[in-house]
Protein backbone atom coordinates (compact mmCIF):
# COMPACT_ATOMS: atom_id res chain seq x y z
CA UNK A 1 0.00 0.00 0.00
CA UNK A 2 1.56 3.47 -1.32
CA UNK A 3 1.97 6.43 1.01
CA UNK A 4 -0.82 8.70 -0.91
CA UNK A 5 -3.21 5.32 -0.17
CA UNK A 6 -3.20 4.84 3.29
CA UNK A 7 -3.79 8.66 3.38
CA UNK A 8 -6.44 8.60 1.30
CA UNK A 9 -8.24 5.52 3.29
CA UNK A 10 -7.33 7.55 6.44
CA UNK A 11 -9.17 10.82 4.88
CA UNK A 12 -12.17 8.90 3.83
CA UNK A 13 -12.57 7.94 7.74
CA UNK A 14 -12.57 11.41 8.95
CA UNK A 15 -16.27 13.34 9.61
CA UNK A 16 -16.85 16.43 7.74
CA UNK A 17 -15.92 18.60 10.96
CA UNK A 18 -12.42 16.86 11.81
CA UNK A 19 -11.97 17.46 7.52
CA UNK A 20 -12.56 21.14 7.90
CA UNK A 21 -10.48 21.58 11.06
CA UNK A 22 -7.69 19.47 9.30
CA UNK A 23 -8.25 21.97 6.63
CA UNK A 24 -7.78 25.11 8.58
CA UNK A 25 -5.29 24.02 10.91
CA UNK A 26 -2.89 23.65 7.45
CA UNK A 27 -3.75 26.07 6.33
CA UNK A 28 -2.73 28.26 9.37
CA UNK A 29 1.06 26.11 9.46
CA UNK A 30 1.40 27.05 5.70
CA UNK A 31 0.24 31.34 6.33
CA UNK A 32 2.59 31.09 9.31
CA UNK A 33 5.57 29.91 7.87
CA UNK A 34 4.70 32.05 4.87
CA UNK A 35 5.02 35.22 7.47
CA UNK A 36 8.17 33.65 9.10
CA UNK A 37 9.99 33.55 5.62
CA UNK A 38 8.57 37.73 4.78
CA UNK A 39 9.82 38.57 8.25
CA UNK A 40 13.07 37.25 7.87
CA UNK A 41 14.07 39.08 4.28
CA UNK A 42 12.55 42.17 5.47
CA UNK A 43 14.17 42.56 8.12
CA UNK A 44 17.79 40.22 8.05
CA UNK A 45 16.87 38.53 11.44
CA UNK A 46 15.46 35.74 12.79
CA UNK A 47 13.13 34.78 15.70
CA UNK A 48 16.00 33.95 18.04
CA UNK A 49 17.90 36.81 17.14
CA UNK A 50 15.03 39.33 18.02
CA UNK A 51 14.66 37.86 21.23
CA UNK A 52 18.15 38.87 21.93
CA UNK A 53 17.54 42.79 21.36
CA UNK A 54 17.62 42.75 17.44
CA UNK A 55 21.26 41.57 17.44
CA UNK A 56 22.80 38.56 15.91
CA UNK A 57 23.99 35.81 18.37
CA UNK A 58 27.77 34.40 17.86
CA UNK A 59 26.14 31.13 17.59
CA UNK A 60 23.88 32.07 14.58
CA UNK A 61 26.33 33.75 12.74
CA UNK A 62 28.59 31.19 12.59
CA UNK A 63 25.86 29.25 11.09
CA UNK A 64 25.59 31.60 8.66
CA UNK A 65 29.45 31.68 7.57
CA UNK A 66 30.27 30.00 4.60
CA UNK A 67 32.08 26.48 5.57
CA UNK A 68 35.82 27.18 5.35
CA UNK A 69 38.33 24.96 3.94
CA UNK A 70 41.27 22.98 5.98
CA UNK A 71 43.85 25.65 6.02
CA UNK A 72 41.46 28.41 5.68
CA UNK A 73 40.34 30.62 8.38
CA UNK A 74 37.81 33.25 7.74
CA UNK A 75 38.12 36.19 10.04
CA UNK A 76 35.73 36.69 12.96
CA UNK A 77 34.29 39.61 14.33
CA UNK A 78 34.50 38.08 17.86
CA UNK A 79 36.23 41.08 20.49
CA UNK A 80 37.15 39.88 23.42
CA UNK A 81 35.50 41.20 26.52
CA UNK A 82 37.19 44.11 28.20
CA UNK A 83 38.19 42.30 31.83
CA UNK A 84 37.78 43.88 35.27
CA UNK A 85 40.93 45.01 37.09
CA UNK A 86 41.90 41.88 38.73
CA UNK A 87 40.93 43.08 43.25
CA UNK A 88 43.55 44.20 45.37
CA UNK A 89 46.19 42.86 43.04
CA UNK A 90 49.36 43.82 44.28
CA UNK A 91 53.04 42.59 43.36
CA UNK A 92 54.36 42.17 46.63
CA UNK A 93 51.29 40.62 48.13
CA UNK A 94 49.19 38.53 45.96
CA UNK A 95 50.00 35.21 46.04
CA UNK A 96 50.08 32.53 43.59
CA UNK A 97 46.76 30.35 42.91
CA UNK A 98 47.93 26.96 44.80
CA UNK A 99 46.66 24.56 42.14
CA UNK A 100 46.37 21.05 43.29
CA UNK A 101 45.09 19.07 40.05
CA UNK A 102 45.47 15.38 41.06
CA UNK A 103 42.61 13.05 42.00
CA UNK A 104 42.08 9.80 44.01
CA UNK A 105 42.69 6.46 42.98
CA UNK A 106 42.60 4.10 42.27
CA UNK A 107 42.40 5.16 38.52
CA UNK A 108 44.08 7.17 36.85
CA UNK A 109 41.93 8.25 33.48
CA UNK A 110 44.13 10.19 30.70
CA UNK A 111 42.12 12.78 28.88
CA UNK A 112 42.21 16.44 27.79
CA UNK A 113 40.29 17.69 30.95
CA UNK A 114 38.91 20.48 30.04
CA UNK A 115 36.98 23.20 31.21
CA UNK A 116 35.32 26.84 29.98
CA UNK A 117 37.56 29.82 30.91
CA UNK A 118 36.10 33.01 32.07
CA UNK A 119 38.01 36.15 29.99
CA UNK A 120 38.63 38.08 33.39
CA UNK A 121 41.18 34.92 34.05
CA UNK A 122 42.85 34.50 30.75
CA UNK A 123 46.24 35.70 31.92
CA UNK A 124 47.25 34.85 35.99
CA UNK A 125 50.05 37.33 37.54
CA UNK A 126 51.53 37.17 41.01
CA UNK A 127 53.81 38.08 43.16
CA UNK A 128 56.20 35.55 41.52
CA UNK A 129 56.33 37.52 38.51
CA UNK A 130 59.61 39.19 39.10
CA UNK A 131 61.44 36.13 39.39
CA UNK A 132 59.69 34.72 36.86
CA UNK A 133 60.61 38.09 34.54
CA UNK A 134 63.94 37.94 35.41
CA UNK A 135 64.26 34.16 34.53
CA UNK A 136 62.93 34.96 31.25
CA UNK A 137 64.76 37.91 30.30
CA UNK A 138 67.85 35.76 31.39
CA UNK A 139 67.04 33.34 29.09
CA UNK A 140 66.03 35.65 26.36
CA UNK A 141 69.68 36.82 26.68
CA UNK A 142 71.49 33.40 26.79
CA UNK A 143 68.97 30.92 24.30
CA UNK A 144 66.92 33.39 22.93
CA UNK A 145 66.86 32.23 19.26
CA UNK A 146 66.37 28.35 20.82
CA UNK A 147 63.49 29.15 22.76
CA UNK A 148 61.69 32.06 20.87
CA UNK A 149 60.87 31.03 17.23
CA UNK A 150 58.18 32.28 14.44
CA UNK A 151 57.73 30.90 11.67
CA UNK A 152 57.16 34.18 8.70
CA UNK A 153 53.68 32.25 8.01
CA UNK A 154 52.75 32.59 11.63
CA UNK A 155 53.91 36.25 11.84
CA UNK A 156 50.47 37.46 12.06
CA UNK A 157 49.33 35.59 14.54
CA UNK A 158 52.34 36.23 16.70
CA UNK A 159 51.55 40.44 16.36
CA UNK A 160 47.96 39.06 17.09
CA UNK A 161 48.61 37.59 20.04
CA UNK A 162 51.28 41.05 21.13
CA UNK A 163 48.43 42.98 20.45
CA UNK A 164 45.56 41.24 22.93
CA UNK A 165 48.06 41.27 25.48
CA UNK A 166 48.90 44.65 25.45
CA UNK A 167 45.11 45.52 25.70
CA UNK A 168 44.41 42.70 28.23
CA UNK A 169 47.03 43.29 30.61
CA UNK A 170 46.66 47.09 30.96
CA UNK A 171 42.88 46.23 31.77
CA UNK A 172 43.51 43.48 34.32
CA UNK A 173 46.57 44.51 36.13
CA UNK A 174 46.38 48.40 36.23
CA UNK A 175 49.05 48.69 39.11
CA UNK A 176 51.77 47.09 36.77
CA UNK A 177 50.87 47.94 33.08
CA UNK A 178 49.56 51.04 31.55
CA UNK A 179 48.52 51.27 27.70
CA UNK A 180 50.34 53.56 25.49
CA UNK A 181 49.52 55.01 22.13
CA UNK A 182 52.21 52.72 20.74
CA UNK A 183 51.58 49.49 23.34
CA UNK A 184 52.44 49.15 26.54
CA UNK A 185 54.45 50.00 29.40
CA UNK A 186 55.92 48.11 32.72
CA UNK A 187 55.70 50.24 35.77
CA UNK A 188 57.70 48.00 37.60
CA UNK A 189 60.42 47.29 35.65
CA UNK A 190 60.51 50.88 33.74
CA UNK A 191 60.14 48.91 30.03
CA UNK A 192 58.17 50.41 27.27
CA UNK A 193 57.23 48.43 24.16
CA UNK A 194 56.49 49.74 21.16
CA UNK A 195 54.49 47.40 19.04
CA UNK A 196 53.55 49.41 16.02
CA UNK A 197 57.03 50.24 14.73
CA UNK A 198 58.06 48.36 11.86
CA UNK A 199 60.31 46.31 11.72
CA UNK A 200 59.69 45.43 15.45
CA UNK A 201 62.71 45.58 17.67
CA UNK A 202 62.77 41.82 18.78
CA UNK A 203 60.63 38.34 17.46
CA UNK A 204 56.75 39.31 18.41
CA UNK A 205 56.53 35.95 20.66
CA UNK A 206 60.00 37.55 22.58
CA UNK A 207 57.89 40.51 22.96
CA UNK A 208 54.84 38.31 24.78
CA UNK A 209 57.18 36.42 26.96
CA UNK A 210 58.64 39.39 28.59
CA UNK A 211 54.96 40.56 29.80
CA UNK A 212 53.63 37.31 30.99
CA UNK A 213 54.84 34.12 33.14
CA UNK A 214 53.25 31.97 30.60
CA UNK A 215 55.24 30.28 28.05
CA UNK A 216 53.56 30.77 24.84
CA UNK A 217 52.79 28.37 21.61
CA UNK A 218 51.08 29.38 18.51
CA UNK A 219 49.17 26.51 16.31
CA UNK A 220 47.96 27.47 13.15
CA UNK A 221 46.23 24.57 10.71
CA UNK A 222 47.45 23.62 7.30
CA UNK A 223 45.93 22.29 3.83
CA UNK A 224 46.13 18.79 5.31
CA UNK A 225 44.16 19.97 8.40
CA UNK A 226 46.94 19.39 10.73
CA UNK A 227 47.69 21.84 13.53
CA UNK A 228 51.31 23.17 13.46
CA UNK A 229 53.48 24.50 16.13
CA UNK A 230 54.99 27.90 14.05
CA UNK A 231 55.64 29.67 16.72
CA UNK A 232 56.53 30.06 20.30
CA UNK A 233 58.25 31.43 23.94
CA UNK A 234 59.23 28.14 25.72
CA UNK A 235 61.93 29.80 28.19
CA UNK A 236 60.38 27.79 31.52
CA UNK A 237 59.22 24.44 30.25
CA UNK A 238 61.61 22.40 32.65
CA UNK A 239 60.85 19.21 30.47
CA UNK A 240 61.27 19.87 26.60
CA UNK A 241 62.59 22.21 24.14
CA UNK A 242 60.73 24.35 21.59
CA UNK A 243 63.26 23.61 18.86
CA UNK A 244 62.59 19.93 19.34
CA UNK A 245 59.27 20.31 18.69
CA UNK A 246 58.84 23.25 16.51
CA UNK A 247 57.03 22.94 12.97
CA UNK A 248 55.69 19.83 14.00
CA UNK A 249 52.42 18.76 13.69
CA UNK A 250 49.93 18.22 16.99
CA UNK A 251 50.09 14.88 16.59
CA UNK A 252 53.37 14.62 16.19
CA UNK A 253 54.62 16.69 19.23
CA UNK A 254 52.66 14.19 21.50
CA UNK A 255 54.06 10.82 20.23
CA UNK A 256 57.34 12.22 19.77
CA UNK A 257 56.95 12.80 23.18
CA UNK A 258 55.74 9.53 24.24
CA UNK A 259 52.55 10.67 25.48
CA UNK A 260 50.64 7.91 27.64
CA UNK A 261 47.58 6.87 25.25
CA UNK A 262 47.61 9.59 22.90
CA UNK A 263 47.11 7.29 20.02
CA UNK A 264 43.82 5.56 21.79
CA UNK A 265 42.17 8.23 24.12
CA UNK A 266 43.11 11.76 22.71
CA UNK A 267 43.88 11.75 19.62
CA UNK A 268 40.63 12.16 17.54
CA UNK A 269 39.06 14.17 20.13
CA UNK A 270 42.04 16.73 20.50
CA UNK A 271 41.56 16.73 16.36
CA UNK A 272 38.17 17.60 16.17
CA UNK A 273 38.47 20.07 18.80
CA UNK A 274 41.07 22.03 17.85
CA UNK A 275 39.09 22.57 14.24
CA UNK A 276 35.55 23.09 16.22
CA UNK A 277 37.35 25.77 18.59
CA UNK A 278 35.93 29.52 18.08
CA UNK A 279 37.48 32.94 19.69
CA UNK A 280 34.58 33.18 21.84
CA UNK A 281 34.67 29.89 23.55
CA UNK A 282 38.54 29.48 25.22
CA UNK A 283 38.99 26.86 27.88
CA UNK A 284 41.34 25.41 30.57
CA UNK A 285 43.23 22.09 31.79
CA UNK A 286 45.46 21.64 34.23
CA UNK A 287 48.31 18.88 34.47
CA UNK A 288 51.09 18.27 37.34
CA UNK A 289 54.38 16.25 37.09
CA UNK A 290 57.21 15.77 40.43
CA UNK A 291 60.27 17.14 39.55
CA UNK A 292 63.59 16.14 41.94
CA UNK A 293 65.81 19.40 41.19
CA UNK A 294 65.09 22.92 41.69
CA UNK A 295 65.35 24.51 38.37
CA UNK A 296 62.42 26.33 37.34
CA UNK A 297 63.51 26.48 33.34
CA UNK A 298 65.07 23.19 32.68
CA UNK A 299 64.98 20.30 34.96
CA UNK A 300 68.47 19.27 34.86
CA UNK A 301 67.82 16.19 36.53
CA UNK A 302 67.06 14.63 33.24
CA UNK A 303 70.39 15.79 31.43
CA UNK A 304 71.98 19.08 30.28
CA UNK A 305 69.77 21.13 27.88
CA UNK A 306 72.34 20.95 24.99
CA UNK A 307 72.12 17.21 25.02
CA UNK A 308 71.20 15.39 21.92
CA UNK A 309 68.60 13.60 23.78
CA UNK A 310 67.02 14.13 27.61
CA UNK A 311 65.11 11.33 29.52
CA UNK A 312 64.29 10.43 33.17
CA UNK A 313 67.28 7.58 32.81
CA UNK A 314 69.73 10.09 33.71
CA UNK A 315 68.01 11.52 37.15
CA UNK A 316 69.62 10.41 40.36
CA UNK A 317 67.27 7.36 41.98
CA UNK A 318 65.45 8.47 45.60
CA UNK A 319 67.31 11.75 45.87
CA UNK A 320 66.03 13.39 49.40
CA UNK A 321 62.79 14.56 50.14
CA UNK A 322 64.35 17.99 49.92
CA UNK A 323 64.80 17.85 46.39
CA UNK A 324 61.42 16.97 45.46
CA UNK A 325 59.33 19.97 43.90
CA UNK A 326 55.36 20.09 42.66
CA UNK A 327 55.58 21.38 39.44
CA UNK A 328 51.49 22.10 37.70
CA UNK A 329 50.29 23.80 35.08
CA UNK A 330 47.60 25.97 33.77
CA UNK A 331 47.38 26.05 30.52
CA UNK A 332 44.71 28.32 28.72
CA UNK A 333 43.29 27.47 24.75
CA UNK A 334 41.91 30.18 22.84
CA UNK A 335 41.74 30.90 19.06
CA UNK A 336 42.55 34.24 18.32
CA UNK A 337 39.66 35.90 15.43
CA UNK A 338 41.91 37.80 12.92
CA UNK A 339 44.75 34.91 12.36
CA UNK A 340 42.76 31.76 13.93
CA UNK A 341 45.58 30.65 15.57
CA UNK A 342 45.26 28.89 18.47
CA UNK A 343 46.67 30.59 21.91
CA UNK A 344 48.13 27.74 24.79
CA UNK A 345 49.69 30.02 27.19
CA UNK A 346 51.40 27.70 29.71
CA UNK A 347 51.78 28.88 33.38
CA UNK A 348 53.66 27.22 35.80
CA UNK A 349 53.47 26.70 39.44
CA UNK A 350 56.36 25.91 41.40
CA UNK A 351 56.67 24.77 45.08
CA UNK A 352 58.50 22.22 47.13
CA UNK A 353 56.78 18.95 48.32
CA UNK A 354 57.83 19.61 51.65
CA UNK A 355 55.67 22.90 51.59
CA UNK A 356 52.37 21.68 49.57
CA UNK A 357 52.40 18.64 52.17
CA UNK A 358 51.63 21.37 55.14
CA UNK A 359 48.05 22.04 53.60
CA UNK A 360 45.48 19.66 54.62
CA UNK A 361 44.19 16.77 52.33
CA UNK A 362 47.09 16.94 50.15
CA UNK A 363 49.81 14.76 51.10
CA UNK A 364 47.41 11.43 51.29
CA UNK A 365 45.37 12.70 47.67
CA UNK A 366 48.83 13.37 46.10
CA UNK A 367 49.89 9.77 47.32
CA UNK A 368 46.89 8.11 46.18
CA UNK A 369 47.02 9.62 42.60
CA UNK A 370 50.36 8.79 42.22
CA UNK A 371 49.43 4.89 42.93
CA UNK A 372 47.29 5.13 40.85
CA UNK A 373 49.10 6.24 37.41
CA UNK A 374 49.59 2.76 34.94
CA UNK A 375 52.59 1.85 33.59
CA UNK A 376 53.32 4.19 30.38
CA UNK A 377 51.83 6.80 32.80
CA UNK A 378 54.57 6.37 35.53
CA UNK A 379 57.23 6.02 32.47
CA UNK A 380 55.89 8.75 31.20
CA UNK A 381 56.35 11.07 35.11
CA UNK A 382 59.43 9.23 35.74
CA UNK A 383 57.97 7.66 39.25
CA UNK A 384 60.85 5.00 39.49
CA UNK A 385 63.04 7.61 40.00
CA UNK A 386 61.22 8.88 43.26
CA UNK A 387 58.65 7.19 44.36
CA UNK A 388 60.36 5.53 47.38
CA UNK A 389 61.32 8.32 49.21
CA UNK A 390 58.22 10.28 47.62
CA UNK A 391 55.36 7.94 48.92
CA UNK A 392 57.02 7.01 52.34
CA UNK A 393 57.44 10.98 52.85
CA UNK A 394 53.38 11.13 51.67
CA UNK A 395 52.23 8.41 53.80
CA UNK A 396 54.24 9.87 57.04
CA UNK A 397 52.68 13.31 56.44
CA UNK A 398 49.00 12.15 55.77
CA UNK A 399 48.99 9.99 59.03
CA UNK A 400 49.94 13.06 61.00
CA UNK A 401 47.29 14.75 59.67
CA UNK A 402 44.65 12.30 60.66
CA UNK A 403 46.04 12.00 63.86
CA UNK A 404 45.85 15.40 63.91
CA UNK A 405 42.20 15.33 63.61
CA UNK A 406 42.15 15.79 60.22
CA UNK A 407 38.31 14.75 58.90
CA UNK A 408 37.87 12.74 55.64
CA UNK A 409 34.13 13.24 55.28
CA UNK A 410 34.86 17.01 54.86
CA UNK A 411 37.63 17.62 52.12
CA UNK A 412 34.83 18.79 49.82
CA UNK A 413 34.31 21.61 52.09
CA UNK A 414 37.57 22.80 52.32
CA UNK A 415 38.44 22.54 48.35
CA UNK A 416 37.20 20.89 45.20
CA UNK A 417 39.39 19.90 42.68
CA UNK A 418 41.24 21.17 40.70
CA UNK A 419 42.37 23.98 43.37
Amino acid sequence: MTMQTALHRTYHRLSIPEIIFLGITITSVILYGFLQLVRRNSSGKTSAQREIGGKSSTRDVEKQKPQRKPGEWIPSSFQRPTPKPYPNWDIEKTKPIPYRPFRYGPKYHVTMGLRNMNWDEWIELDNEFPKFHANKARRIRERGAKCCKTAPEAMDGAIELLEELCSYLPARYPTLYKKTPVGIDNLYTGESFNIVQRPLPEDPMMTCARLVQDDLALMFEREDGQYYLLAGAILLPGFWRLEDKFGMPLSEIHTSGNVPQYREKLERGMMNFFRRLRPEDPVLRNNYFIQVDDQLAWSTSIGSEDDEEVSWNTAEKNRAIEHHYFRSERQSLRRLPRSGAIVFTIRTYFVPITEIVKEPYVPGRLASAIRSWGPDVSRYKGREKYEEVLLEYLDKKHQEQLDNGLDLEKEEEYHRYPL
